[in-house]
């Protein structure tokens, strides 16, 4: 989710302890699966606020053509009448392989301006859910922060065991209850999250990651097998995305793994991550770069480390911005196609 250009540039990146990492026990080396044979792509195009669905041809997480002819899969009804930053939830617990959520950004900017989106932004979330991945219904708007909140933005979400509930997280800045107008200077921009098991009931919101004086938007996970996770986000202050390892579960320590400064790339936001079909411990990341042609794949064989890299992506669609990336079963694969192909 891209700011104002003029948002003033606050000192860097807040230094996390650099420390070596055993892994030994983590078994990270996912996720080879043969079942899996494809992959959907959720996203947004640009000044185009709406979801569109992108597949893989075969395996190839480098290769996505679009669906439906180009033309969006969902189109939001209400709020602002436009989504940004979708992002694809499997149903897990009860609801793992017979459900599915997209949750995005209530925000239409040719509706309004930067500045006014994060003063008086929407403080809702948006929710669709299906029980087949090719059709999306139940479309829901959520307020999930209350009126000093400027505004809701990227909202993403993880299965989280220990709670047998979704952590949904977002990110969003705050004004005093003395500017009920919020006309004054608010808060540094800060993760928040909240838990639910069915995207229509949220627990009191909280804080997950405050850092000011720099501004961290655009979270995103990698469970890593036995409690162990990498997670990666922009710092909207310096304009770049980095990663963080926990081996001690999603409110454990975090360790940046390439050193307490490290980025992957700058001048990009909304991080997609996701693991390789074929290639067991191979997993792909697309970064936005929002000031060019959007997204761009990277992948990376030791998760740990932090260390990624360009991927080939002379197959890859120019203009994707912020979203997703869900593996997908050969079946899937053929029913998308026979509705949106």
């Amino acid at each position: 989710m891209r700011l104002l250009s003029a948002l003033a540039i606050l000192p860097g990146v807040l230094a996390l302890p650099s420390q070596p990492l055993d892994f030994s026990s983590y078994g990270i080396s996912s996720r080879a699966d043969p079942s899996l044979t494809g992959y959907l792509g959720v996203f947004f195009l640009g000044d185009k606020p709406s979801v569109y669905f992108y597949l893989s041809n075969g395996n190839n997480a480098n290769s996505m053509v679009a669906l439906n002819k180009g033309q969006p899969v969902i189109n939001p009804t209400k709020g602002t009448t436009g989504v940004r930053d979708p992002s694809i939830i499997p149903g897990s617990g009860a609801d793992a392989g017979k459900k599915w959520y997209i949750i995005g950004t209530d925000l239409n900017i040719a509706k309004t301006t930067w500045d006014a989106a994060q003063r008086k932004g929407s403080r809702s979330i948006f929710v669709w859910e299906s029980t087949d991945l090719t059709t999306w219904t139940n479309e829901r708007l959520i307020s999930v922060e209350d009126a000093t909140a400027g505004m809701v933005w990227a909202p993403s979400a993880i299965w989280d065991e220990s709670k047998s509930s979704y952590l949904v997280h977002w990110a969003s800045k705050f004004y005093p209850t003395s500017d009920p107008n919020h006309t004054g200077s608010p808060s540094s921009i800060r993760i928040r999250y909240a838990y639910t098991t069915d995207f229509k009931t949220f627990s009191a919101p909280q804080d997950y990651i405050n850092r000011t004086p720099t501004n961290i938007i655009d979270l995103e996970f990698l469970a890593l097998g036995n409690n162990a996770y990498a997670r990666f986000m922009k710092d909207e202050t310096a304009k770049t995305v980095f990663t963080e390892i926990s081996t001690t579960g999603l409110f454990g320590t975090w360790t940046r793994p390439a050193g307490s400064n490290a980025v992957i790339a700058s001048g990009v936001e909304g991080p997609a991550v996701y693991w390789d079909n074929a290639v067991a411990g191979k997993a792909h990341l697309l970064l936005d770069f929002y000031g060019s042609d959007g997204y761009r794949p990277y992948e990376a064989t030791d998760v740990k480390s932090g260390k990624w890299q360009a991927s080939e992506r002379s197959a890859w669609p120019k203009n994707l911005r912020h979203g997703s990336v869900l593996p997908v079963t050969g079946a899937q694969v053929e029913a998308l196609k026979k509705k949106w192909g």
